[in-house]
């Protein structure tokens, strides 16, 4: 007979009918959030609600890449410190998460695309992250595998290099802060889904459960790609996210050839070799919005097409296999971190593209801080939701759009 596993993070708890904060969201910034509550502010009467089972989206579908080399002076800082939290946290938690800063090499394909990158590097140098822009050859030298030669489509002129960053175990990260939230007493309840949130003279008083109902004073929308849906359908809050699948998909096993994350905005591809031998690839999102996580033969074609320019020693190599995420995208690709003022107890960390999972270890840490004390850290300041409204879009990817809560 078969011996029934037992949880990393212990048994499951019953469902409370209530709490002092509820996380909506059961990925990697739901749970760290709830740890650091439980840890740093006292809060340990926490619940995380996950629909299906801890780290389903967004945190198990990804290319688990980790960087601090973002354009904007706001965003650098926070992803920073979330770079410097994983070895802290490996030792913290006591699991593994499986850190190699193996760095990054993000490649440019013209003399603009280079003097662009002088501008990122100067902004990383300024707030202390380690970055350098190099050559052709010098990227070679790194690389050996890489193909410089000009008759490809897109030439590589030189690179962004970023020796701090690398890759991490997804799945590991989510079981090590679940383990480490459930240690301090937080309830982690599979399988639940929210079906609604009470709100009474402005102010959060509870969330219904198909399991029942939960008096709470305070809520943290942390629920990835479906935040936004959550947020207008529960609350009327409608939020400038668009919801676009992202797919990914890693090669069979290989001896060791690729040394550091290589990336390019140009081919829209980046790859990185893991600890099995597979090549982890991945490429821009979809161009429309969905819901879906299928994902399509048009994306093995455009990898496989842009590896074997970048990197031809991988042609003929086989893909084995091919999985799609959701995405939830604001204009300006930089996330939605707010609360407590459109209705009082109500926060959200949403709208994080496909970055979310480099920051989850410091937004959880100032989310926490943000729930524990209702005043928003200064991190967070800038990511608030009334820039769209008051056009102060941010400049990582910014788009020429206008919004407002009514259009």
């Amino acid at each position: 007979m078969l011996r029934k596993s037992k949880r990393l993070w212990g048994d499951q708890a019953a469902l409370k009918s209530s709490y002092d904060a509820v996380i909506i969201g059961g990925g990697l910034h739901g749970l760290a959030a709830a740890y650091f509550l439980a840890r740093d502010h006292g809060i340990k009467n926490v619940a995380v609600i996950e629909k299906r089972f801890l780290g389903f989206g967004g945190s198990g579908r990804n290319t688990a890449i980790v960087r601090a080399n973002q354009r904007t002076q706001q965003n650098v800082p926070l992803y920073k410190e979330a770079l410097e939290l994983w070895p802290i946290l490996t030792k913290e938690l006591d699991y593994n998460l499986m850190f190699f800063n193996c760095g990054n090499l993000n490649l440019m394909h013209s003399e603009a695309a280079m003097n662009t990158a002088r501008m990122n590097v100067a902004t990383a140098q300024f707030h202390g992250v380690e970055s350098h822009l190099i050559d052709a050859k010098q990227c070679k030298e790194l690389v050996p595998a890489l193909n410089i030669s000009k008759d490809i489509t897109y030439p590589i002129f030189g690179a962004m290099y970023h020796p701090p960053g690398g890759i991490l175990r997804h799945d590991a990260i989510v079981w090590g802060l679940a383990k480490g939230a459930a240690k301090h007493g937080v309830h982690l309840h599979q399988q639940t889904e929210v079906t609604g949130i009470g709100v009474e003279n402005g102010k959060i008083v509870s969330v219904e459960t198909d399991k029942g109902r939960i008096k709470t004073p305070r809520v943290l929308n942390a629920a990835g790609g479906y935040s936004a849906a959550l947020s207008y359908q529960m609350l009327g809050i409608k939020l400038p996210i668009s919801v676009l699948t992202i797919q990914a998909m890693v090669t069979q096993p290989l001896k060791p050839i690729l040394d550091h994350v290589v990336s390019s905005g140009t081919y829209h591809a980046y790859a990185n070799q893991t600890l099995k031998g597979e090549i982890a690839t991945g490429a821009h999102m979809d161009a429309w919005p969905n819901y879906t996580t299928q994902t399509t033969a048009y994306y093995i074609k455009h990898q496989a097409e842009a590896l074997s320019e970048m990197l031809p020693c991988l042609r003929g190599v086989k893909f084995m296999r091919h999985w799609g995420g959701l995405a939830d995208m604001t204009p300006d690709m930089a996330p939605i971190m707010d609360g407590n003022n459109l209705i009082e107890g109500y926060y959200m960390d949403c709208g994080w593209g496909y970055f979310g999972f480099k920051s989850c270890a410091a937004t959880g840490k100032y989310m926490a801080q943000f729930i524990s004390s209702g005043n928003c850290p200064e991190m967070l300041k800038p990511f608030n939701l009334s820039r769209f409204e008051q056009n102060r879009l941010m400049g990582e990817t910014a788009a020429l759009v206008n919004y407002t809560p009514d259009n």
